[in-house]
């Protein structure tokens, strides 16, 4: 479906029907204040709706540009129509006063995934997640009138979950979207192919793909953990260490297991496990 001349005419957004309970971390939990709660849920569904955009198999890339592009103008005002989760973050991005910055970043990353397909080096994901991840953590820490010195540990955070999410999906980005983000040079350099990604199983050469990214991961993850430690907010203070023990069991569960097998998942006690370490922060 292409949009119309006036793309304001319709509602651009096209919702996969997932949701904040599919993610691998919480989402505004009751754990976070009620004041907070409703922007993070607002900032939230927009991400997620322009996130659908981007991965929609059946539209175009002109027209996932052009769905895009409408988000923008009425997040930034420029349109009043087309987008309802646009126009309810611009609601409250005007109440909270945190910027319209990190929003349009992740549209950045989104404009990405609807035509790059292939990354080359690591220091290409990187920068990919550096606009598709990173500007999650930090709308949140702004909306909580948190210190810069929390950014560090805090992209580190949302670049763990973005890699890891990426090897999970691995086989169905392909798939579904012929998308790969494993970066070509470390499946060069391991003697591993994109080809591989159809398989029902990991072939030796991918796994040493995956545990080479992983180690990258732990690095990440071993950052991270500095975050519940600085950051201000009681309730958010613990919630981040939920989300960083969260992020470290599923790294330790793609030591183990095959992705290509099986989406490997977070279970129910890695949850309660994460959630019992970080009452550790209520303190």
């Amino acid at each position: 479906m292409s949009v119309p001349s006036d793309p304001g005419e319709l509602n651009v957004e096209t919702w996969s029907g997932k949701g904040r309970h599919d993610e691998n971390f919480p989402v505004g939990s009751r754990l976070i204040a009620r004041k907070y709660r409703e922007p993070i849920h607002r900032f939230y569904t927009f991400a997620r709706n322009a996130d659908d955009i981007a991965d929609s198999p059946s539209l175009s890339a002109q027209d996932k540009l052009a769905r895009l592009n409408v988000m923008e103008d009425v997040l930034l005002g420029r349109s009043a129509t087309g987008s309802p989760s646009a126009l309810a973050l611009r609601g409250s991005l005007a109440e909270t006063g945190v910027t319209p910055k990190h929003a349009t970043d992740l549209l950045l990353a989104f404009r990405q995934d609807a035509t790059k397909l292939r990354y080359s080096t690591l220091d290409e994901l990187y920068i990919y997640c550096n606009y598709s991840a990173v500007p999650v953590g930090r709308y949140v820490l702004d909306l909580h009138g948190e210190n810069h010195v929390c950014h560090s540990p805090s992209d580190a955070l949302c670049m763990s979950l973005q890699i890891l999410n990426h090897m999970q999906d691995c086989a169905k980005d392909f798939a579904e979207l012929d998308r790969c983000y494993l970066p070509l040079a470390l499946l060069d350099h391991f003697g591993a192919s994109v080809d591989d990604l159809r398989g029902a199983a990991e072939t030796p050469a991918l796994r040493r793909v995956f545990v080479t990214l992983l180690d990258r991961v732990d690095r990440m993850n071993h950052a991270a953990s500095e975050l519940p430690e600085i950051v201000r907010n009681p309730r958010l203070r613990v919630e981040t260490g939920i989300i960083v023990g969260l992020s470290t069991r599923l790294a330790k569960r793609l030591v183990h297991n095959d992705p290509l097998a099986k989406r490997v998942k977070l279970r129910k006690v890695d949850a309660i496990f994460s959630v019992m370490s970080a009452l550790f922060y209520m303190i």
